[in-house]
């Protein structure tokens, strides 16, 4: 998108230098949690249009130089390099004592009545636009102060942009408000997996179908051990860092096991062919099970569905042979509250980073097991609701797609004048003579020479 777009005609095209009175970098300082000076606000300290002060480092600075970059209610604060680069973010309210960190940039404008309307300007695509531009063909993505200065600014009457920003505060309140129900499915079907797993675990599934069909062959109370014939653990080995590619050799990291799912990419290559174990390599149809990790993660149970690299099991990822008839039971079994339970209260090592579960501690894990038949039934009814919720799953991520669409989509035609073309019309009073942009801009700039002319004078006193 380049930066000149057709406006209505009763707008104009400023540059941001003409519309501010400061764009300067921050304050290069060691942050600290001693309460030695002000805050220091730093890029990672602003997180979903949001700073929690009560988190924000302090820093030294002396008395002469916190006046240069003190933050204040009306601030726009930019990242200037990084992986958030060009993010801006609006001090709204009155704030602590804090000055901001060398990464990011401070704008000021000149009046505080078009703020609101810049902040939301600098969400809008046309904005995004760009800063890709002054971004492109840079290794590390940044966007300095002179750069800033240059950003064109579609520019409304005052009364316009209160329009604007009036009705962009509406929409964009009731389409946070469809993002915040869609986030919240991804947790209710969490839940709604887990309460399919007890159900299965627990019989409660197959009650109805027991009695439908007269079935009463009894649940056996087993171990682990009973249905697993051998359980078979690779090395632990150095390696590169890398996945192996086309005929190369590697092991799989605990990270390939996790939820139900085998991502043969969490891997690393051997840097010797003759290392690699062929009775450890890794099959379709193994289950594997992961003997070291986080508590949340320690024994999720996979069931390799596909392999196309040359890959062997490592020390903390082990294979529990058995019959295939068992393996989804197992898997359902592990997965489920029982389960995890089972999993967690054997485990050993630091709470707060890798837990271990042993051999024998596994094996001897409580297994209630239904018949063949009424296993495979069970399945094919967890099967059933689980792409049920995977369906809802996706569905869910496709809104999000479009929701995100949809704030973009109205960004941009608050900032071509779409959203407010009928209100232009029913008042042609209020966005001419006096009230016109080019008259809004005028006084702004004779503002700024004011205070150009103030700063000059303090600089020579």
């Amino acid at each position: 998108m380049s930066a000149e777009m057709t406006l209505p005609k009763e707008w104009i095209n400023s540059k941001l230098e003409q519309l501010t009175q400061d764009i300067s970098y921050g304050y290069t300082a060691k942050s600290t949690t001693e309460n030695v000076g002000p805050h220091l606000l730093r890029i990672t300290d602003i997180q979903d249009n949001n700073v929690n002060w009560a988190t924000v480092p302090y820093c030294e600075i002396e008395s002469k130089k916190k006046d240069q970059y003190l933050l204040k209610k009306g601030d726009l604060v930019f990242a200037r390099t990084g992986a958030t680069v060009g993010k801006s973010y609006l001090i709204k309210s009155d704030i602590p004592d804090a000055v901001y960190a060398s990464y990011l940039i401070k704008v000021r404008a000149i009046s505080d009545n078009t703020i609101k309307y810049l902040s939301l300007f600098f969400k809008s695509p046309h904005y995004w636009s760009q800063i890709t531009e002054f971004s492109a063909g840079i290794g590390q993505p940044n966007v300095n102060g002179s750069k800033l200065k240059d950003l064109i600014i579609p520019f409304a009457p005052l009364a316009e942009q209160h329009q604007i920003a009036q009705r962009l505060d509406e929409l964009l309140a009731q389409v946070d408000t469809i993002k915040a129900r869609l986030d919240a499915i991804p947790a209710i079907l969490k839940r709604f997996r887990q309460s399919v797993l007890s159900a299965a675990v627990s019989g409660k599934l197959t009650e109805e179908w027991r009695s439908n069909n007269n079935y009463t062959d009894p649940w056996l109370e087993l171990k682990v051990k009973n249905i697993v014939t051998k359980v078979e653990a690779g090395k632990s080995l150095k390696c590169i860092e890398t996945p192996p590619q086309n005929d190369e050799y590697g092991i799989i990291k605990i990270s390939a096991v996790t939820w139900g799912i085998f991502d043969e990419n969490e891997s690393k290559t051997l840097p010797n062919r003759n290392l690699f174990i062929e009775d450890r390599r890794v099959n379709a149809g193994d289950f594997l099970i992961s003997r070291a990790n986080t508590i949340e993660l320690l024994g999720n149970p996979v069931i390799v569905e596909k392999v196309t690299k040359n890959l062997m099991l490592s020390d903390k990822v082990l294979r529990l042979v058995m019959d295939d008839k068992n393996k989804r039971w197992l898997s359902l079994f592990l997965r489920s509250s029982v389960g995890r339970y089972e999993i967690e209260s054997r485990s050993t090592g630091n709470q707060l980073s890798m837990r271990n579960i042993g051999q024998s501690s596994l094996l001897d894990i409580d297994l209630p097991k239904p018949s063949d038949k009424e296993q495979e039934e069970i399945v094919r009814r967890v099967d059933q609701f689980f792409a049920f919720a995977d369906q809802i799953e996706q569905r869910v991520n496709d809104a999000k797609a479009r929701v995100d669409k949809l704030t973009q989509s109205i960004l941009a035609k608050a900032f071509r004048g779409e959203l407010t073309a009928d209100w232009r019309a029913e008042h042609p009073e209020l966005i001419s003579g006096e009230n016109s942009a080019e008259a809004l801009l005028a006084k702004i700039q004779a503002a700024k020479a004011v205070l150009d002319g103030k700063k000059k004078k303090g600089k020579a006193a």
